[in-house]
């Protein structure tokens, strides 16, 4: 949205009052950090605002205007996956009583990727909000650059004819023209359920700030702007000459307006903003991070996950799936059976099913996510025979249930996570999930993950519990199929890795709850069982980031048994060393420190080079970082030096976040600096060549170990 436009929106819009508005302007607007969480706030442009305002009709409309960052048209998926969940949580599958409203300015709309990958999106099932109005406030000028430098089209609507949407191009001088393509908008949208665009063609009065000086480079067109009558005036004189109003009307009318602002201006020096100004209503029972929250085990009674099991890997006896998909939902049903062996995507299941007769939303959304990437997920199953037959078990659980949605995406990162985050806003009632087909790929969504995801609590007091699942790891596929670039989201983390907890803070684990999100590299279908859990049954919400397995889908050692499951079983952060047949503790030399997918690989070759005295333990939550848990392992083995070991470069994964964490873990049992093992820094994250990944990394293994 145009940032000054914005303002005049907040105020006369949504009814922010002024007083508000003027009070952030002189600085002087901040919540009592000693009696609520105040964040770090936003400058005033960038500020959202809920309000419920009467008609002239009588009725009332509650509008939302959604907190943004100035990266140009990023919040559109958001405000319509915001949208999308209002429908769904309503039951408005007519998509009449809620819609997207977007405002763009006109080099953005035309320059900026997102609003065509936010295009696509309209006419998916799994994404249509059921048409959007746009309005373009067409300034000519990008900027300070000339539309011709901006776009290669005629008009910066342009795009919009991809969709087929109407384009009604309107004078921003004619006040009447411009309400009556408003209404025909409105009324496209309702009838039709599709797009509409507005493009208002007008001018910027000064320059991109109050402080700028155009005529720098627009000389010709602001010699003609400085004669030109303002709106206000012009449409005042039609008005009078038309015997609508008096010259005196206009008069008291403009003089009412000053007084008004002058009025609301004096308040604003001893305007205190409320909790309420910040807080959406139906978030109420989340608590902020200074509040102390209650934590609970996640491990559901065997008789729940019986049912939910038997449920979802039963398909109908009319259905004929392909027999590869049949052969897998069969092995899956004897995991129930036995109660052992359950898989990675069975765990995966169990945990929505859980939470489906729990009542809570799971929403799975991403690139080929019913089948899953790797095709290990299959949560939907097509009919080999009848043509378009579909059938998902997880919605048929219980007729009590809460809704299930596995949607796959159009082929877009950036506007499909902001549309998921958009959803998550909405319900805190919901597991939301956006998968991205390798975890590399989130890569074209950086804006969205650094704008929006790890910074939206504090800068707009807007929690989210959603769920980003990032496939991770080595195993000889090149460069851009093997990291997802775990330290970049390490790098925002705003823990502090100088500072070890205090002990009643680790009982409780809040260190959690005061974090901008958690980072998680699992390494047990249990453990993937319980941190989904985990997001929907704590007392607030936190994005959640995942270091998702590939290999690990179908390795024969990633299994877990269902008393993993059961009450009194929780998320593990760090999984120690489970071997029985090592060293006494007092004799082992080395603790290796890692997470993920390595694990195994230096299992493997411990066990085949036949050494005892080495302990392995896995980092299952990275961040924040488990300081009591890394303590309490350097503390087992008094006499052992401690190793990270990773398999990417060493200026990448967890390194540079671990090595001064386990420095502070440590520092009141014994001085340590852990060494490093793994693959040398590199500019590329992975090798192309088979021969040398597994060169590289039976030399890191080595160094681990030896």
């Amino acid at each position: 949205m145009p940032p000054r436009g914005r303002l005049n929106g907040l105020a006369n819009v949504v009814r922010k009052p002024m007083e508000q508005i003027f009070s952030e302007f002189q600085g002087t607007a901040s919540p009592d950090p000693d009696q609520d969480f105040s964040g770090s706030g936003d400058v005033k442009y960038h500020l959202g605002m809920s309000y419920t305002r009467p008609t002239v009709s009588g009725r009332k409309v509650h509008l939302s205007l959604v907190a943004n960052p100035s990266h140009l048209e990023a919040v559109n998926p958001v405000v319509e996956g915001k949208t999308r969940a209002k429908q769904h949580y309503s039951g408005d599958s007519e998509r009449t009583g809620s819609m997207s409203v977007l405002l763009h300015g006109d080099a953005a709309f035309s320059g900026q990727g997102v609003v065509f990958e936010t295009m696509g999106l309209s006419d998916l099932h799994d994404y249509t909000t059921g048409g959007t109005v746009h309005i373009v406030v067409n300034n000519q000028v990008g900027f300070t650059t000339d539309p011709r430098s901006t776009r290669s089209s005629p008009y910066c609507t342009d795009v919009a004819k991809a969709i087929q949407a109407p384009i009604f191009h309107v004078n921003g001088d004619d006040i009447e023209a411009v309400a009556r393509v408003c209404h025909l908008a409105a009324k496209w949208r309702m009838r039709f359920k599709r797009d509409v665009v507005i493009d208002i063609v007008c001018y910027r009065k000064f320059g991109h700030n109050e402080l700028d000086q155009p005529m720098f480079t627009q000389p010709q067109m602001y010699t003609n702007i400085a004669r030109m009558t303002p709106v206000w005036k012009k449409y005042s004189s039609q008005l009078i000459a038309e015997g609508v109003v008096t010259a005196e009307e206009v008069d008291t009318m403009s003089k009412g307006v000053m007084a008004m602002m002058s009025e609301r201006l004096e308040a604003s020096k001893t305007y205190q903003t409320q909790k309420s100004d910040w807080l959406a209503h139906n978030w109420s029972g989340m608590l902020p991070p200074n509040v102390e929250a209650k934590f609970h085990d996640t491990g559901v009674e065997l008789a729940t996950l019986e049912k939910v099991g038997g449920a979802i890997t039963t398909l109908p006896e009319t259905f004929t799936p392909h027999r590869m998909v049949g052969k897998i939902y069969q092995q899956r049903n004897d995991m129930i059976t036995s109660g052992k062996q359950v898989d990675w995507a069975l765990a995966e299941q169990l945990a929505w099913g859980t939470l489906l007769l729990e009542g809570n939303h799971v929403r799975i959304s991403g690139q080929d996510v019913e089948r899953g990437t790797f095709s290990h997920r299959h949560c939907v199953v097509h009919d080999q025979k009848v043509f378009g037959d579909k059938y998902s078990p997880l919605k048929h659980i219980d007729p009590s249930q809460a809704a299930f949605n596995a949607c796959n995406s159009s082929l877009s990162e950036f506007a499909v996570l902001g549309f998921e985050l958009g959803f998550s806003l909405e319900n805190p009632a919901s597991l939301v999930m956006w998968e991205a087909q390798f975890g590399d790929f989130s890569n074209t969504a950086q804006c969205m993950i650094d704008q929006f995801i790890c910074s939206g609590e504090q800068k707009w007091l807007r929690q989210s519990g959603l769920t980003m699942l990032l496939p991770h790891g080595y195993e000889g596929q090149g460069p851009e199929h093997s990291s997802a670039r775990l330290e970049r989201f390490l790098q925002l983390c705003d823990d502090d890795e100088d500072e070890f907890p205090a002990p009643d803070v680790l009982g409780k684990q809040s260190r959690i709850q005061t974090a901008n999100w958690q980072i998680v590299n699992v390494t047990s279908p249990a453990n993937y069982f319980h941190v989904l859990r985990r997001q929907v049954w704590r007392d607030f919400r936190k994005p959640l980031v995942m270091m998702s397995p590939k290999s690990l889908l179908r390795h024969r050692l990633v299994k877990s048994d269902v008393e993993e499951f059961l009450p009194g079983t929780r998320f593990k952060r760090l999984i120690p060393e489970t071997a029985d047949d090592l060293a006494p503790d007092e004799g082992i030399r080395k603790l290796v420190l890692c997470t993920g997918k390595v694990y195994f690989d230096l299992l493997a070759a411990r066990e085949a080079a036949g050494v005892k005295d080495v302990a392995i333990a896995r980092v299952e939550q990275i961040a924040p970082f488990p300081f009591d848990l890394v303590q309490a392992q350097v503390k087992q083995y008094p006499n052992a030096k401690v190793v990270w070991c990773q398999e990417e470069p060493k200026n990448g994964g967890a390194w540079t976040y671990v090595r001064p964490r386990i420095a502070t873990a440590a520092r009141d049992v014994r001085e340590v600096s852990a060494s490093y093992a793994g693959r040398k820094p590199a500019a590329s994250t992975a090798t192309g060549y088979g021969s040398w990944h597994v060169k590289e990394m039976d030399e890191f293994i080595s160094t681990a170990l030896n």
